[in-house]
């Protein structure tokens, strides 16, 4: 039996736990079954996926992807000055 490292179950709650009032505007499944690609009306995607390691062992992945606005307004942002 494989563990799921606490790291990537984190990263997946935290993925969904922003989806809280969220309204889903369209769902795709990919053709073999391996993702589903959910479109959510304030523009952001969940893909849900399933993938295959070496070992052919299967894990589930989730990635929460926003828009490049909603990015953008998160960004930090260093400036670098010039080296006398």
């Amino acid at each position: 039996m494989s563990v799921t490292p606490v790291q990537e179950l984190r990263r997946i709650a935290e993925a969904v736990a922003q989806l809280s009032g969220v309204t889903v505007e369209d769902v795709e499944v990919r053709q073999d079954c391996r993702q589903l690609r959910v479109t959510l009306t304030n523009g952001q995607l969940l893909l849900i996926s399933v993938l295959v390691d070496d070992a052919g062992k299967a894990r589930l992945d989730v990635d929460l992807l926003r828009t490049v606005d909603q990015v953008a307004q998160r960004q930090l942002e260093v400036r670098f000055e010039g080296i006398e």
